[in-house]
């Protein structure tokens, strides 16, 4: 199977993409090269005394838009190649989301769970201290992502404020809301992905509120996914984590599954639903299938067993390209990452908007404002598909790239 995080993944959608719009491949040149790119060694004290070198990286892939976006992942075995396509990857999102950003990312090949809370402390802010010129609130926005959370952005934000004498909340988004971030943030992924499925369904004939929805993962996608779907109607029939999978075809009642998550680490146990083998999920007769676990969930071994009218991409290229090939000739929907997921860095803008201002919404605030922006983008990439007759994928990369052309065209190339 072909690496679902290599560069080659981003090249060709732009290509398939680029005869359906307004952009040529000389404005869209920049999107086959990261702006910047940077590899760095970090020495780390540990708490037995010795120093362990830990890789890691940073990529703004384009600024076109605006300052750069993008999550710091703490994972094993990440590469470079994954970050810069990643990166890019950030780029097509915001820009697809009609945000004012541009794309990055950043990463540390380490797995958390192997070091303690100061060791991780002395990491993050290593890495920063490393970085302290090349990010900033108008330059390079980190946030959460695989293996990182709200405590990480906290020490990121203390670091960069401690370098340049002043406190700047704005340097990271993610944060604890008693430092300047917002309510709603660990939500906004997951809540989106509901939100773009709402607005996709009854463009093909689909009630949401008749619609059977399994679920493979239930980290922050998935269980907030999961909430919002039972709110707006949906009946999740099925989902799994890494110990494995539950089901239950009367609907599974999700707060207490969220509760029992919560107390336990797990979803086995619960007293709703039997048991699921982790291959049995994709082959659930559903109306929508959320893969909201890692890249290349559903690739060219499994996709023959995907019976879901819908698939709707919660991880970042939960769909290899050559199973997407598939679904498409199946008649299988597919709601592309770059906007299913979209609702995570569009409340990570809104933390960075109200930071700047230093004034805070509420959560209704933020929910209602997400839900406006999905259906907006949603609806936009609808439009596009049917009047060009290309798939959601396609037209969600076609609106990236006129916006992309569109601003390189008025900003001319420097000097």
């Amino acid at each position: 199977m072909t690496n679902p995080l290599s560069w080659q993944n981003i090249t060709q959608q732009v290509d398939r993409a680029l005869p359906h719009s307004e952009a040529t491949s000389a404005s869209m040149a920049f999107m086959r090269y990261p702006k910047r790119s940077v590899s760095l060694s970090m020495p780390v004290v540990m708490d037995d005394g010795t120093v362990r070198v830990f890789k890691g990286y940073r990529c703004v892939h384009s600024i076109a838009l605006g300052p750069a976006k993008g999550g710091l992942r703490y994972k094993a075995g990440v590469t470079q190649e994954e970050i810069e396509t990643l990166s890019a990857l950030m780029t097509v999102k915001c820009a697809v989301m009609g945000l004012p950003l541009g794309g990055s990312k950043g990463g540390i090949d380490v797995n958390p769970k192997e070091l303690s809370s100061k060791e991780l402390e002395r990491l993050t802010r290593r890495y920063t201290s490393e970085l302290v010129d090349l990010i900033g609130p108008m330059q390079d926005i980190p946030a959460p992502d695989l293996g990182t959370d709200e405590q990480i952005m906290a020490w990121i934000m203390d670091t960069y404020s401690e370098n340049h004498g002043s406190t700047i909340p704005g340097v990271v988004t993610g944060k604890p809301v008693s430092l300047g971030g917002s309510v709603g943030r660990k939500e906004g992924a997951g809540r989106g992905a509901a939100y773009a499925a709402a607005r996709v369904l009854p463009a093909y004939g689909y009630d949401l509120n008749r619609s059977t929805v399994a679920i493979q993962g239930f980290g922050m996608v998935g269980r907030y996914a999961a909430l919002a779907f039972s709110e707006l109607g949906a009946k999740v029939i099925a989902v799994s984590d890494s110990s494995g999978g539950l089901y239950h075809p009367g609907g599974l009642n999700i707060p207490a599954l969220i509760r029992h998550k919560e107390e336990t680490g797990s979803i086995q146990g619960f007293p709703e639903g039997r048991h699921l083998p982790h291959d049995d999920l994709f082959k659930l007769e559903v109306t929508l299938l959320l893969p909201a676990v890692d890249a290349g969930a559903i690739h060219s071994g499994n996709v023959q067993n995907v019976c879901a009218k819908f698939v709707l991409e919660g991880a970042n290229f939960a769909v290899t390209l050559a199973a997407d090939e598939v679904l498409r000739k199946k008649g299988t929907i597919v709601i592309p990452d770059i906007v299913s997921n979209g609702g995570g860095v569009t409340v990570s803008y809104f933390e960075w908007v109200q930071d700047s201002n230093q004034f805070f919404w509420t959560e209704g605030e933020i929910r209602d404002a997400l839900e406006r922006h999905m259906r907006e983008a949603v609806g936009q990439i609808l439009q596009i598909a049917y009047k060009q007759g290309i798939d959601l994928r396609t037209a969600a990369y076609v609106i990236a790239l006129n916006r992309l052309h569109n601003a390189t065209a008025l900003r001319g190339v420097y000097p």
